[in-house]
């Protein structure tokens, strides 16, 4: 009777306790999408707004989903989008900053 002991996993795709969570897999998906985004828009000299831009966001909406996130792939997802976040942040101060050439 083995079989009777398994916890039913099928609530959702990063939820492992069974249970579904919309707001955090919300702040997942948002957090992976810019964290590509800025990641991506990094790697161009001038997209230093967008890049830096997405990055902060990113970095702000996966640090609250860190702190509401109930699973641990939840927990594992976020820290990708945050690293990409970060690093497209980063990339994107250097290259000219959050307001480079708008505001003199």
């Amino acid at each position: 009777m083995a079989q009777a002991m398994r916890p039913n996993t099928a609530g959702g795709l990063f939820a492992t306790d069974g249970k579904s969570h919309p707001l955090q897999d919300t702040l997942l998906a948002v957090t992976l999408v810019l964290g590509i985004t800025a990641f991506v828009s990094a790697m161009f000299h001038n997209l230093h707004l967008l890049s830096s831009w997405a990055g902060l966001v990113g970095i702000l909406t996966g640090a609250y989903g860190q702190w509401v996130s109930e699973t641990t792939r939840e927990r594992f997802g976020l820290i990708l989008g945050l690293g990409a976040s970060a690093i497209g942040f980063f990339l994107g101060m250097a290259h000219g900053g959050l307001f480079g050439g708008v505001i003199s």
